[in-house]
């Protein structure tokens, strides 16, 4: 809810409607699939509590992590359109996952066309997110990107109410982030070690401490205009 107020003006009956809509919930343990690669799409899913992710299995059996999805975070508005699924859907932590039909997506946003807008520019954002991650994964070192995906991952928790300060959760193993980087677990505890030692962040048992966000964003070439937190309002 607070993911898609930030992004439209809700009514209280958009709000109502919104919470009727994701009502049907499931509870996931850490490491279940939502869906997986090669399956039959169904109903949009809508993270309630916990993280996800958006993953492939390569022939070699290693995997790469394509997304990360949080509370608020719903997959894939136009599913049903496909045949069947390119990639699975994960979950990371103990997850709640709201699942919406589409004939009842549909419904929710003919009836409440700023729901409608609001889902609309979330999918621009996580458009924006996978570009970020592309330049990411093609151009920036290997420090870089692990500082712009801490930046990224610490703006998103804030959006939604998700941090104390300058410190947010990060459920999130190095092997779960070498995986989303494209890295060894080896390669990613050697850079979080190097910057630790720069005093720009510090990762503990399940949190990341930005100390220094200047210099954190200096290292990443952090530009938030990717999350379009500004969108503008088409009359």
């Amino acid at each position: 809810m607070k993911k898609l107020s930030a992004l439209a003006d809700l009514s209280a009956d958009d709000r109502s409607a919104l919470e009727a809509a994701t009502v049907r919930s499931r509870r996931y343990v850490a490491r279940q699939d939502l869906i997986r690669e090669g399956d039959e799409p169904g109903p949009m899913f809508v993270i309630l509590e916990g993280w996800a992710c958006r993953y492939k299995i390569l022939p070699t059996g290693t995997r790469q992590i394509m997304a990360f999805l949080m509370p608020g975070d719903a997959c894939d508005l136009h599913i049903k359109l496909l045949a069947e699924m390119d990639h699975g859907i994960q979950a990371l932590t103990p997850a709640v996952v709201a699942t919406v039909s589409k004939v009842e997506m549909e419904a929710l946003m003919s009836g409440h066309p700023n729901v409608a807008s609001a889902m609309y520019s979330a999918q621009l954002v996580d458009e924006g997110i996978m570009r970020a991650w592309i330049v990411s994964m093609g151009r920036r070192s290997s420090s870089e990107r692990v500082a712009h995906l801490i930046c990224e991952l610490y703006l998103r928790a804030r959006n939604i109410g998700l941090t104390e300060g300058e410190e947010f959760d990060l459920p999130l193993s190095q092997l779960v982030l070498a995986d989303a980087l494209g890295m060894t677990a080896v390669h990613i505890n050697r850079v979080l070690k190097e910057l630790r030692i720069s005093g720009a962040m510090a990762l503990k048992r399940g949190s990341v401490i930005i100390i220094d966000p200047i210099k954190l964003v200096k290292i990443a070439g952090f530009d938030e205009n990717y999350l379009h937190r500004r969108l503008r309002h088409v009359a």
